[in-house]
């Protein structure tokens, strides 16, 4: 078990904004009314990020990347590059934004090495997010060609969901998780909570090291 990782002021900081921002800046916001209220309940609770080695199957599951070519997702993940994976929909207003995020910063972070990392969001929200919407939320976080967003049928992603243990039964109670892998073959680390950018480099760093 990997010892808890401290959560990064900012980034908590940018949470509470994404938070105050999707209620219109009032923070007495009924509840009731609020789609998003029960998701921003559950990122407040995540406070700090706890990495942890994990078993996956990565399903032969049909997705859509966003550029609409259809994929199967093992053989997306298999292409020898180390894995950064989350789950994501571009209509949330909390978690998925302060996520995507992070990966805007790692990317940044990884320099000229940001090309022999296969970034991967897969949206948990596919009959919204088609491949045109996911294109647009991708330039929204100034995604680079490594980053890549995959859309597909309802069935296909709670089949992916599932592969990862992040399935919560709806979107709105989906937490902050992000899955890393060194390469085809090698054991996945989870790491549940908001992890910073230079946490999630720290994680890959590591797997590599050991690979």
């Amino acid at each position: 078990m990997r010892s808890p990782m401290k959560p990064s002021l900012a980034l908590l900081a940018l949470a509470a904004t994404c938070a105050v921002l999707a209620t219109g800046g009032d923070a007495s916001a009924d509840a009731a009314a609020d789609p998003n209220a029960q998701h921003r309940e559950a990122a407040s609770a995540m406070k700090r990020a706890k990495g942890s080695a994990l078993d996956v199957k990565v399903p032969e599951v049909k997705l859509v990347r966003e550029d609409g070519k259809t994929v199967t997702l093992s053989e997306e993940l298999a292409d020898g590059r180390p894995v950064v994976l989350n789950f994501i929909f571009t209509s949330c207003t909390s978690i998925c934004p302060v996520m995507s995020q992070i990966f805007t910063q790692l990317q940044s972070k990884l320099g000229d090495e940001r090309d022999k990392v296969h970034m991967v969001s897969i949206s948990i929200d596919p009959e919204q997010d088609t491949p045109a919407r996911l294109t647009e939320y991708a330039k929204r976080f100034h995604a680079g060609p490594q980053w890549r967003f995959y859309t597909g049928t309802a069935e296909a992603s709670l089949t992916a969901q599932r592969a990862f243990n992040s399935f919560r039964g709806d979107k709105m109670d989906h937490t902050p998780v992000t899955f890393l892998r060194a390469g085809s073959g090698s054991r996945w680390v989870r790491v549940d909570g908001f992890a910073s950018s230079d946490e999630l480099l720290g994680e890959l760093h590591e797997l590599l090291a050991v690979r």
